[in-house]
């Protein structure tokens, strides 16, 4: 894409709807700010009613806030209606023309613009190289697998050269292994086009894979902000810890700072953890911990026992009671690792700075 990249900015974003059986109003989405950059690929996740697919109707002009202000670039955009705004949709059900061929499919945003025959050509041309399209030109849609139609889609979108590019859960529809190897080439076509992509979805491990940056919504607000590796490795709550992968919540009272580490009280026994800069000696805590990040030991002070033991191939998946307190671990490699069985009393181990405390 040779137009010049353009961010996001959503000022104070409020959208309010009524409850059709309360007939109260409630904010689907709350004051929410929010700078997107230029040529960056960003996910709004979160479970069904958080906000996320509201927020992206208000940026595409389906939906007008009902206060607050959205700019793309430095154009305010909140009068303009969504054929005016300079962005494209990929949606959740394709929305293909079924009477129109792949070419006219792409090629019809153009038309409407009335872009010479002989550019239309060109850029449809282009862009279905780009999406590994070239050569079903002339195919039905209906002659299409369910991954080539979302190519189909992307292609239709991205041949407007828009600003900013949205998806609506766009690979819902698909069955999983498609899903994985198309969002490796909306990723992709993302990366080669340095297009600025905002993105929704429910799904935690597409917005992992295809996110520089990711936006948690809950409830109408935004619960945090960060890389997939921020996301993951330091929730802001609990809420974020368990709507991004799995973890397991332990809780402590900090009895100790020693350095660098705390040493928190679960319980009967004492863990060392690596101290945050706000830790204070009297005050409750809990620890997140990911399955990956804890082992099994034969003795240790964090005495469990063992209610499940599954093989899973490349890990063995373990339930483990830490007193009232289930535990789920993943031990990966298990071929040279020993095997603990169900009703086994053992101990769980990690690492100081290998879990996160809230």
């Amino acid at each position: 894409m040779e137009k010049e990249k353009k961010g996001v900015r959503l000022d104070h974003i409020s959208k309010i709807y009524k409850d059709p059986k309360t007939g109260k109003d409630f904010y689907a989405v709350k004051d929410t700010c929010l700078e997107i950059q230029p040529g960056s690929f960003v996910t709004l996740l979160g479970p069904s009613g958080c906000g996320k697919t509201t927020t992206l109707r208000m940026i595409a002009g389906f939906e007008s806030p009902d206060e607050g202000e959205i700019y793309l670039g430095n154009e305010a955009i909140n009068a303009l209606p969504p054929n005016k705004r300079d962005t494209a949709m990929v949606f959740q059900s394709y929305a293909l023309l079924p009477h129109y061929n792949v070419f006219d499919n792409v090629a019809y945003g153009l038309k409407l613009r009335k872009v010479p025959k002989d550019e239309i050509k060109e850029r449809v041309t282009r862009i279905l190289e780009l999406v590994e399209l070239s050569g079903m030109e002339a195919r039905m849609t209906n002659q299409l697998s369910g991954g080539q139609q979302q190519r189909v889609a992307l292609a239709r979108a991205l041949v407007l050269e828009p600003g900013v590019l949205l998806f609506d859960e766009p690979l819902s529809n698909l069955d999983a292994k498609l899903r994985v190897s198309m969002r490796t080439e909306i990723r992709r076509i993302q990366q080669a086009t340095g297009i600025t992509a905002i993105y929704v979805t429910h799904d935690q491990s597409e917005a992992m894979a295809l996110s520089d940056s990711i936006i948690i919504m809950n409830k109408g607000v935004v619960a945090q902000i960060g890389s997939p590796q921020e996301i993951y490795y330091h929730p802001n709550s609990e809420f974020v810890a368990d709507f991004i992968g799995e973890a397991n919540f332990l809780k402590g009272k900090c009895v100790a700072l020693e350095g660098g580490s705390g040493v928190l009280q679960l319980a009967d026994t004492q863990v060392r953890v690596a101290a945050s800069e706000n830790m204070t000696v009297g005050e409750d805590y809990t620890i997140v911990l990911r399955p990956e990040s804890a082992g099994l030991v034969p003795e240790g002070n964090l005495k469990c026992r063992v209610v499940l033991s599954c093989f899973m191939g490349a890990y063995q998946n373990y339930h483990v009671m830490v007193g009232d307190t289930l535990v789920k671990l993943t031990d990966y490699n298990p071929k040279n690792h020993r095997i603990y069985q169900v009703g086994e009393t053992c101990a769980l181990t990690f690492e100081p700075d290998g879990v996160h405390v809230l």
